[in-house]
């Protein structure tokens, strides 16, 4: 950030668990991850015709070939002390090679698909009770695909009263997703452990099921020993999603190379696209200020700027003293206080007032914006509020007369 430098951070994959955002430095733009409208599924069908739809990337095509069904609890290899409990999971080493060759196995786990591979299974069928909604798609060493619990037992109750049980899965397709975009389940969730005040994640943006160039030394699929080679893939993760906006990022610099990092940050998370709160429960402790949209970035009207000032005198009144503090900054800063604070007056694009449980709802906070877009303009504050909670802006209307002045309200 000193040197001008915006760093753009995953969220972290450890989601949907409260407080568990990752990379939370106020300097840096940390990321969530958001669906595209695009989807994988793989189907499946059982001897008697049901068909079941999978969220998988399957690339394997069994031609429509229907080959034998079993649980994987009824292939248990004793020898090693495994039983139907345990490989029920298909877990590796769980398998009998004998029972287990030449069939597609009923997995009740979410696994790598390697304790098939290894007993010679054609393919896999997986539900887990964990996963009730899948809602990222995965590469598998053999055909796969991963059902809802609920279609599971569905399967699980044909294989039961089928003599002769069959299956097949078929190779994937490609759905349009309308419901997009959601923050996918796996990102991690805000607020922030170490300074609530300061709303995290800050932004969201595409981070699942992205093409993208892949090492061809690296295994194709989740399991580690595929030794596949490809020199793409389909891959999840904030650390999708983070590119992303480090993109966007660099797109906003070359268009304002004066921009600071606050600045560049402060048009991504202003202009970002307002995400739909029906669909996620944890609102912005989930997509922050909202899906990324770097066409408009491009013009924000307003920046929040901050400098290295700024960000010290954050630093200090989290606690921080000068021994402390130049272990961040490397530096010879000092604290000209260390008295304990709220972050309210960082000038940070957003606004996030932690409160502890029977306290009041109160806070005030402090902002300045610089003018970057025309000249002469004016912006008024619009408000939309639940109905318990009142905001007041002071003043509420802001006039500017060039380009790069600066208007400070509360």
């Amino acid at each position: 950030m000193r040197n001008g430098i915006l760093t753009s951070n995953s969220a972290g994959n450890s989601g949907p668990f409260p407080v568990t955002v990752s990379n939370y430095a106020p300097w840096s733009l940390t990321v969530a991850a958001s669906t595209i409208d695009r989807k994988f599924v793989a189907r499946m069908q059982l001897g008697n015709g049901q068909m079941f739809t999978g969220i998988t990337i399957n690339t394997f095509d069994l031609n429509g070939t229907s080959y034998p069904l079993i649980w994987g609890g009824d292939a248990a290899n004793y020898t090693i002390g495994s039983s139907p409990d345990i490989a029920k999971y298909c877990i590796t080493g769980a398998m009998n090679a004998d029972i287990v060759a030449g069939k597609i196995v009923f997995c009740e786990a979410l696994w790598d698909g390697s304790g098939i591979l290894l007993a010679n299974g054609v393919g896999t069928i997986m539900a887990d009770v964990l996963v009730e909604n899948p809602d990222v798609a995965f590469s598998w060493p053999l055909p796969a695909t991963l059902i809802s619990p609920e279609d599971g037992k569905s399967v699980l109750e044909y294989i039961r009263s089928t003599e002769n049980p069959t299956a097949t899965i078929f190779y994937s397709d490609e759905w349009k997703d309308a419901m997009a975009p959601i923050v996918v389940s796996f990102s991690s969730r805000g607020p922030s452990p170490i300074s609530p005040d300061i709303l995290k994640p800050d932004i969201t943006a595409p981070g699942v099921d992205i093409l993208a160039g892949w090492s061809p030394l690296s295994p194709s699929s989740v399991y580690y020993d595929d030794e596949r080679s490809t020199l793409f893939n389909i891959i999840s993760g904030t650390s999708m999603s983070c590119p992303h906006a480090s993109g966007a990022a660099a797109f906003v610099k070359s268009l304002h190379p004066n921009w600071s990092p606050a600045a560049i940050k402060s048009a991504l998370m202003t202009t970002a696209y307002v995400m739909d709160p029906r669909k996620h429960e944890d609102l912005e402790f989930a997509y922050g200020s909202g899906q990324i949209n770097p066409t408009a970035a491009r013009d924000p009207g307003l920046v929040f700027d901050a400098s290295e000032t700024d960000y010290i005198n954050f630093l200090c009144k989290q606690g921080y003293n000068t021994s402390t503090l130049r272990l961040v900054t490397g530096d010879n800063s000092t604290c000209a206080s260390t008295t304990p604070g709220r972050a309210w007056d960082l000038n940070y694009p957003s606004f996030s007032l932690y409160v502890e449980d029977g306290q009041p709802i109160t806070g005030t906070f402090t902002r300045t914006v610089t003018n970057v877009g025309a000249a002469n303009s004016t912006y008024k504050a619009s408000l939309y509020m639940p109905a318990l909670i009142s905001v007041t802006v002071e003043p509420s209307v802001l006039t500017f007369s060039a380009i790069g002045e600066t208007q400070t309200f509360t």
